[in-house]
């Protein structure tokens, strides 16, 4: 299949099966991560408060549980898809009041929750914050550190930041992972615990792809996401025009040397 070739995925993993859950818990989550997506500091109260509200007969309970399945932290104002582990070393954030000027300056990543009509999955992606440039993305039905991986080898074939910027999850926290950068003398800066837009950028993306592109299709397998999700960021790759970068595409800045903001 050329669609796996390209983005060197299996068909194995192309045709795996979404986690699932009841279809009334599968309501609520999608509920969930639509008013998340808008108000990114819901906690558990706040959401069953206003599922209430829309007319849900739920208690704290469920909705804590679906949004620790969904990895959407109830405490603090940040996305906790991936969580946490003590045993791995954080490193501190650099991007504070640093001047992003050029392409491969700063990537980031980050992992957001996809919503499917009877189970859903995990996306991870790979974003240049200067040219806003997707360079890579997987889909996963488990939150493992294993496609953050692949993400960040296919992205690492087409170039080298000088800075790599994640949160503090153990996916992006694991020796596995940091290595890779490491290796490759990436400086590594993480976001602030509970810091809900050190990672601007990339929220912004998930923002846009669940607005114009998740939201508005009903995925029915996981491959009916992949396609969905592989043809919207190559249109916003190559043919969405941004105001900040004076109306040109992502694709013309990142492989643009000689553009500038100025």
């Amino acid at each position: 299949m050329r669609q796996c070739e390209l983005l060197g995925i299996s068909r194995s993993g192309y045709y795996y099966k979404p986690a699932t859950e009841t279809e009334f818990n599968l309501l609520m989550m999608g509920l969930i991560d639509k008013q998340y997506t808008r108000f990114p500091y819901y906690g558990v109260p706040r959401m069953t408060a206003w599922l209430r509200r829309e007319g849900h007969d739920v208690n704290h309970k469920r909705i804590e549980r679906l949004m620790r399945i969904m990895g959407i932290q109830g405490v603090c104002p940040k996305r906790n898809l991936s969580k946490s582990d003590e045993q791995h070393k954080k490193y501190p954030y650099l991007l504070k009041n640093l001047e992003i000027v050029r392409p491969n300056q700063v990537w980031s990543s980050d992992i957001t929750y996809i919503r499917l009509s009877k189970g859903f999955a995990y996306l991870v992606a790979v974003m240049d914050w200067f040219s806003r440039y997707v360079l890579s993305w997987r889909l996963s039905n488990t939150l493992d550190t294993q496609f953050c991986i692949d993400a960040l080898d296919v992205a690492l074939q087409k170039g080298r930041p000088d800075i790599f910027n994640t949160d503090q999850g153990v996916q992006f926290t694991s020796n596995l992972f940091t290595s890779r950068l490491i290796d490759k003398k990436i400086q590594i800066s993480m976001d602030g615990k509970g810091r809900a837009f050190d990672n601007i950028f990339i929220e912004r993306l998930w923002r846009s792809v669940k607005y114009e592109e998740v939201y508005l299709k009903a995925y029915q397998t996981v491959s009916d996401a992949f396609t969905g999700i592989d043809n919207y960021f190559k249109t916003f790759n190559m043919e969405r025009l941004h105001q900040s970068l004076k109306y040109r595409t992502p694709y013309e800045v990142h492989y643009n040397k000689n553009f500038t903001l100025q």
